[in-house]
């Protein structure tokens, strides 16, 4: 039996994995929701979006650590409900009053943003708490020194919101340059 130099040149049947860059949701996907399913988050947009669910006072002293099921009985009637949820907040000592008086709130956030009876009531654990990201300020005005210079540089350009935006990129950069000790671009040696 003879093998030919052709069977070895034809075109695999098999795909190669794509090469390049790939998304960060497909690397980590797995990871995560492991992680959120041993604490009993499988909804991984709670802890994502926490800050928007119940808002930014209850979030800043209030972050979700599980949720906790009630044990399923042996010989549970399948058609009937699932028992709704613990869900277990961990709270800033001096918002755990606070976040008591809110608890009814925070069920109701929960469960609209759920979309279905998930949690019916809180359980909270004190401790401390790492701030909350800040949102990122808009970036300050250019002068009008610098929005003249970048106009003068983007004359050329014929697309007119291609120019206003490179207008005011460029702005912004000649100010920060001229913040920066030293100031301005360093100039060009004859």
């Amino acid at each position: 039996m003879s093998v030919h130099a052709n069977e070895y040149l034809r075109p695999s049947t098999m795909t190669r994995e794509r090469r390049g860059a790939k998304p960060l949701d497909a690397l980590t996907r797995g990871v995560i929701e492991a992680t959120l399913a041993r604490r009993g988050l499988s909804e991984a947009s709670l802890i994502a979006d926490w800050a928007a669910i119940v808002g930014d006072a209850i979030a800043r002293y209030a972050r979700p650590l599980e949720l906790q099921w009630p044990p399923r009985a042996a010989k549970r009637d399948p058609a009937a409900p699932a028992a709704p949820a613990t869900l277990v907040l961990r709270v800033d000592g001096a918002f755990a009053l606070e976040a008591q008086h809110n608890a009814a709130v925070i069920v109701e956030r929960v469960n609209a943003h759920l979309g279905w009876r998930c949690v019916e009531k809180v359980a909270f654990r004190q401790g401390p708490l790492p701030p909350l990201k800040e949102k990122r300020r808009a970036p300050p005005a250019p002068s009008e020194r610098a929005l003249a210079e970048a106009r003068r540089a983007a004359a050329a350009i014929g697309d007119e919101a291609l120019k206003e935006a490179l207008t005011q990129f460029g702005a912004r950069a000649i100010d920060r340059s001229e913040r920066r000790p030293g100031g301005g671009v360093p100039k060009a040696k004859d």
